[in-house]
């Protein structure tokens, strides 16, 4: 049996969270979230865990836009069983990152993330979306 070498190059970290950038900078205009599992099949990520994949790089996002002074682009993605909000981990790193210092599961959440899509979506749906020949 021969084994294919894995081609990990879409699949990093810091290359797929380009694309998720890319992606969301592209959706932007229309002012609608959209789940994980969207983004995931959007990208056609495969499994394993393809989720995880998707949250590590909206973490690296969320670290980019907070070292650049920009708005959460991560708040374009919610998770379909919370109601309309992201997952805990958005939270927890808007924390980390000194942007958020309240209850992740309080009220304050709902309204942080509120604030927080309304800023994405007037900063990122005007933003320039780079070149990058990916279609997706």
């Amino acid at each position: 049996m021969t084994v294919m070498p894995v081609d990990d190059s879409l699949t990093t970290t810091p290359a797929l969270a380009q694309r998720v950038r890319t992606y969301l900078q592209r959706i932007a205009v229309r002012a609608e979230p959209t789940t994980y599992k969207a983004l995931a099949d959007a990208l056609e990520l495969t499994p394993p865990n393809t989720i995880h994949q998707i949250t590590e790089a909206l973490e690296h996002l969320m670290k980019e836009d907070a070292a650049n002074e920009r708005p959460f682009i991560a708040a374009f993605v919610i998770s379909r069983a919370r109601s309309g909000l992201p997952a805990p981990g958005f939270f927890d790193v808007a924390q980390r990152l000194g942007r958020f210092d309240a209850d992740p599961s309080g009220p304050e959440a709902a309204a942080f993330h509120g604030a927080a899509f309304a800023a994405a979506v007037t900063f990122w749906s005007s933003s320039e979306i780079p070149e990058t020949g990916d279609t997706a």
